[in-house]
């Protein structure tokens, strides 16, 4: 008995993966583990009977968290935006422009995976629309299976890092930190990651061209009624917008100086990247809808069609990341300005209607109840883990190890590696993350890059053979039995659940190489984030006493005021100080 009432931390860990492991749902096997430690430790003396009367008052705080609201809108967004058509008009119209290149179709689903990871933050949509449009075109065309079915898997869970990423803003919540700064952070992360994807595919179409064919010339619908691919004139139009969004970041500084009247010096780094990309992007569609009303024929009709094509998505971007990183918005309500954007596309497009609105708002309240049960859950769990000092095992056990920061950042990775073929990446979040973040804290260990880091690491919980989601997902489009292609007229033999497997596998060491990046270059992440204020305390405080000094003087020299008259009130030494920040921001 003594040797349970000392260990009742590790075994009450231990009782939670024996849950696990007997095949309950998630958020009951951490409500019932924490309940029945929670009575043990009451009748073992080891905690207090109103230890529990707290549960009402931390579940009525889940409610009252304003940041997991924004899950909900950029679930129903990214729903929309799926539903709407989309994705399927930017897979055609990216894949008829990469097309005429080898791997080219590999590429528009990289590319197209990070618009729509940007757009709608939800991986299963992207997967599921991925695979019912570009697959069939692949295997078409005589890509190897495995490269097809990776490419789209790999693609899809960029929507786990790349912002507005569902799994960011419950790592800012369970790490007490800002979603925004967690946008920011993994900003520069998920954009390497997707170039990396794209260097693999070129890759193989350097050493490998034959499993990444390019599309045959009958196949590349959009062009020219003299039969020209159009590409020169897209070309021009992206080196304008692309000149002009490097010219206004460059003289950023300049502007933000005139439009406010005050000398500005420097803007952070995320700001001039989505103000300048939208500058670009603006320039372009003014040009494009021009040449489209007054019929001059400049651009052609590749041109054309990317420009619209692109300028929908871009802007939602700007809508919802924008306003955010510029500090216009929370991320709340960023997130509710992309659902009525979505909503607005759809409404454009005429693809609104109430089925898909009710479909729509079904899988929102489905995933957002999922997560509200599974943080109840932990809630109870992390409450009685407390009580029996379990925190404080977890401390002793991570302090401990030899290395100091890199080996418990080392460890800590191998152990959400491993997790990841088991859990998603809500479970870790709401399990094994508030268990790591103060030891993170305590080793000095900044916890926005630890986040970042930890939602790169988690996104292979998508892509592990066996039981990553993002495979599931593909495997409930992918074609199980052998087909004839309505184009081609030949028989297409089935793609395999062992395919998918060893496509996911490159992709997987991909993001394993990117995570050692982060630990080695930890400015990648950090590079990304606002520079904190320094402000020179000594200066302030010689200010304020010198303030003091002359109200002390002016106090001593000034007259008795007459009967009746106010007195002359000095300036305040706060007011001082105030203007000696200010000056020291300057």
């Amino acid at each position: 008995m003594e040797f349970f009432t000392s260990n009742l931390a590790p075994i009450m860990f231990a009782g939670l993966i024996v849950f696990l492991l007997m095949g309950f749902p998630v958020a009951f096997s951490l409500g019932a583990c924490g309940l029945f430690f929670g009575f043990v430790g009451i009748e073992l003396g080891l905690l207090p009977e109103a230890l529990l009367q707290a549960l009402p008052l931390r579940i009525y705080g889940i409610m009252q968290n304003d940041t997991l609201l924004a899950i909900p809108f950029f679930t129903l967004m990214g729903l929309i935006l799926e539903r709407s058509g989309m994705a399927e008009d930017l897979l055609e119209t990216i894949g008829q422009l990469f097309g005429p290149v080898r791997g080219g179709l590999a590429l528009a689903v990289i590319f197209v995976g990070a618009l729509l990871a940007a757009t709608t933050g939800v991986v299963a949509a992207s997967v599921i629309s991925m695979g019912l449009i570009s697959l069939p075109i692949m295997l078409r065309y005589g890509y190897d299976r495995r490269i097809a079915t990776g490419v789209i898997a790999a693609s899809g869970t960029l929507a786990q890092i790349i912002p507005p990423s569902l799994v960011l803003i419950v790592l800012a919540d369970q790490l007490g930190r800002s979603v925004g700064d967690m946008y920011k952070g993994a900003f520069i992360p998920g954009f390497m990651l997707t170039g990396f994807y794209t260097g693999y595919v070129i890759l193989l179409a350097i050493f490998k061209p034959k499993w990444v064919p390019a599309l045959p010339p009958a196949a590349r619908t959009i062009r020219e009624d003299n039969g020209s691919s159009g590409l020169p004139s897209l070309l021009i139009l992206t080196i304008v917008s692309v000149g002009a969004s490097l010219f206004f970041a460059h003289h950023i500084a300049d502007i933000h100086t005139w439009w406010s009247g005050e000398t500005v010096t420097s803007v952070a780094k995320d700001e001039t990247i989505v103000v300048s990309m939208c500058v670009g992007v603006a320039l372009a569609f003014v040009l494009s809808m021009l040449n489209k009303i007054t019929h001059l024929g400049l651009l052609s009709r590749m041109a054309e069609r990317v420009t619209f094509v692109l300028i929908p998505p871009l802007l939602l971007i700007f809508l919802v990341l924008g306003t955010i990183f510029l500090g216009i918005a929370t991320p709340t309500e960023g997130g509710a300005m992309g659902a009525l954007g979505a909503f607005t596309m759809a409404m454009v497009r005429g693809r609104l209607n109430f089925k898909l609105l009710k479909q729509a708002l079904i899988s929102t309240t489905r995933l957002s109840t999922f997560v509200v049960f599974i943080l109840i859950g932990s809630t109870v769990f992390s409450l009685v883990f407390q009580g029996v000092e379990g925190p404080r095992w977890v401390e002793h056990l991570l302090t401990g190890l030899p290395g100091g920061q890199v080996g418990f950042l080392i460890l800590v990775n191998l152990l959400i590696f491993f997790l990841a073929f088991f859990l998603d990446f809500f479970e870790l979040s709401f399990i094994v993350v508030p268990l790591l973040a103060p030891v993170a804290d305590k080793l000095g260990v900044d916890l926005i890059w630890f986040g970042v880091l930890l939602a790169v690491n988690m996104q292979t919980s998508f892509m592990h053979p066996p039981f990553g989601f993002a495979l599931f997902y593909l495997r409930s489009v992918a074609p199980a039995t052998a087909y004839t292609d309505r184009v081609t007229k030949k028989l297409i033999q089935p793609i395999t659940t062992m395919q998918i497997y060893w496509g996911a596998v490159p992709f997987v060491l991909i993001q394993v190489i990117m995570v050692s990046l982060i630990i080695i270059f930890p400015g990648i992440v950090s590079s990304g984030l606002d520079k904190k204020e320094v402000y020179d305390l000594d200066k302030i405080r010689l200010q304020m006493e010198s303030q003091m000094r002359k109200l002390d003087a002016l106090d001593a020299a000034a007259p008795e005021p007459a009967p009746g008259e106010q007195p002359e009130v000095p300036e305040d030494p706060m007011k001082a100080a105030q203007e000696a920040i200010q000056s020291e921001k300057k």
